[in-house]
Order: structure tokens, then sequence, then C-alpha cells
């Protein structure tokens, strides 16, 4: 209902004029539903009626109030009881309340859409295509990249070991346990606490690993399992965060990161938490695959891996001898791959 229900049927006298310049002439202002009605006093008879939304106050704050059927209708009543022009303003108010604001809506709509814009380019577009990059980028442009996150984390551990003979039996070793496709196996002499892998297919032994350790067969475990890390999770993904959507971008369009794009990886390469551990089943098949014994690892590895005892227990070469997976010469030259 458009007029309030306190002042329907409210009536009051007033002044009406038909047009500009005309003369006054009594009238009864009556308040109906969704009208104004301005009646003759005498017969009772309607004079005009004015659409209650399209009537306005054209003399806000001043008496006797004067009313109008809209700002250029012409006609216009004089109204000075206070009671009819507080109910005709305060259904003025209650309608404009109700009338539906385009403008704002067109407001929240374009403030949602900008923010929701906003919201797509700051947070969702960079790792979309960051994601569209590591699926799109051909094995070389992996390989460069593999070598400039090894350039920045060598800062911190050193050059890799460059032994001749030993990196000559660590190349042997990649062909024996990944004959398919072999990896390149880099050594670094410090701060690296563990295993890990670069893009391009690099796997990564700290030094202090090779040398403690009882057998070649022990440092092929290692390996494996770190394949499997590298095969569970893109690592380019982790640089391409580093380097920045801008890299990124470059990278796609041109072929090439900038040279600078993964300074300061270093630091966050050797802060992060290693991978998970892949599965029991995983490392046995990948050791079955391989036909390394895991016996020899599952023994080094009590203590720290959840799959130890399956290892030493499921070894799939329990019963039968697996090949070698070096010959004593060549294990020797790999434990000195940094004597130089």
């Amino acid at each position: 209902m458009t007029a309030l229900k306190k002042y329907q049927r409210l009536e009051a006298s007033g002044l009406w004029r038909e047009r500009p310049g005309a003369q006054a002439r009594d009238v009864i202002v009556g308040l109906r539903e969704a009208t104004l009605v301005l009646s003759d006093p005498r017969s009772e008879a309607p004079l005009t009626q004015w659409s209650l939304p399209a009537t306005q106050r054209m003399n806000p704050g001043q008496m006797p109030a004067r009313f109008a059927p809209g700002l250029d209708a012409g006609e216009e009543v004089e109204i000075d009881d206070t009671e009819m022009i507080t109910a005709l303003e305060t259904v003025h108010r209650s309608i404009e309340r109700r009338k539906p604001r385009p403008g704002r809506l067109r407001g929240v709509l374009t403030a949602t859409f900008v923010l929701t814009v906003a919201a797509v380019a700051l947070f969702w577009l960079p790792g979309q295509m960051k994601s569209y990059a590591a699926r799109m980028l051909p094995a070389p442009t992996r390989v460069d990249l593999g070598a400039l996150a090894l350039a920045d984390i060598a800062r911190l551990t050193g050059q890799p070991c460059k032994s001749v003979p030993g990196r000559r039996a660590a190349a042997a070793l990649a062909e024996r346990l990944f004959p398919e496709a072999p990896p390149r196996i880099e050594v670094l002499r410090d701060a690296l606490p563990a295993p890990a892998h670069l893009p391009g297919d690099v796997l990564l032994l700290p030094a202090g690993l090779i040398e403690a350790a009882d057998s070649p067969d022990v440092i092929a475990g290692h390996l494996l399992i770190e394949r499997l890390r590298s095969e569970a999770a893109d690592p380019v993904r982790p640089l391409l965060d580093h380097m920045g959507i801008g890299a990124t971008l470059r990278l796609l369009t041109s072929g090439a990161a900038p040279a600078e794009a993964a300074k300061g990886y270093g630091e966050a390469f050797l802060a992060r938490a290693p991978a998970p551990e892949p599965t029991a089943d995983l490392q046995r098949a990948a050791f079955e695959t391989a036909q390394v014994s895991s016996a020899l690892y599952g023994q080094a590895m009590r203590g720290t891996s959840a799959a130890a005892e399956t290892l030493i227990s499921d070894d799939p070469f329990a019963l039968g001898a697996p090949l070698r997976v070096m010959s004593d010469e060549s294990w020797l030259e790999f434990q000195a791959i940094c004597s130089e």
C-alpha cells in the first residue's frame, strides 16, 4: 500500500490553483491509498486527482506548504494543516525508499565487476599462467631453467664437484638406474641437507652423503626415491613462482628467462622442506624396475623413512641377485668426485 495505514482517509482544507496565475479556490485535500484527491468543499465533487508518488513539495521548510503533482505541473495546492503536511512528507519518504536505484545498482555492479577482474588478475591469472607455462615448456627450456637455478644455489653450496673420473662414474650411474631417460647427477659440497632435484631432470646429492655411504646401493636408493619425488610434483613450478609473473611472461613469449630471474632462489630452495616421501609400494617398484636391492637402502634409512622396514622385508631381490650397481673402481671414483 502506498499511503501509510495511519494516514489513510486523512483530510484537510487547502487552496488550489488550477494553473499559474489562476484564482485560488478552497478545496478539501483527501489522502487516499495511492492518490491525493482535491474536492469541492460544498458539493464534495472531485476536482482533480494526483498520484502520490508524483506529488512534490515545492517550498520545503516554508509555510503554508505548497504541493504540486510534479515539478512542471502548473497547478498546486497550499496546505497549512501540519498533520496533513507531515502525512504527505512521510508518505513521500516511504515511496522514495521503495524506489529502485538504478544508478546505485549500476555502481554496485560496476564495483563488483572491477573487484572481480582485479581479483582474477591478482590471484587467479598469475597462477594459471604459471601452470600453463609449466605444462608448455619444452625440455631444452627446462634444462636452461635448471642451470639458472643451480647457478644461484651454487652461491651457497659451492660449485658442483667436477672430478673427471667422478663425473664419468656419475653419468654411468645415471645410465644404469634410468636407462630410458638418464638424469644429470650433480654433487654439491656444502649446505645441501638431503638429496633434491631441479628442472631439467637434475638430481642433486650432498657430498657428505656419498662419502658416508657403505655401498653404491644406498646412493642408488636415494637417487631412485628423489626421481619419484620429481615426478610427483613438477620442479619447475616453484622456480616460476620465485621468478614472478613478469619473467614467466617473458619466458612464454621469448623462450628464455632473464639471467637474473633466479636471483635469490638458492636461499628459498635450501630452506624448503623436503617433498613428501613416496609410498612404500612406489619405492619398492622403483627398486624392482632398476634391478637394485632395496634392503641396503632400507637399513641405511631406518629411523628416518616410514618405508624402511618394508624395503628391508620386501626386497624384490631377496631370493635372487640383482644387477650390480657400480664396479668397485667406479664407486671409488664417484666417492672422490669432490677431490678436485
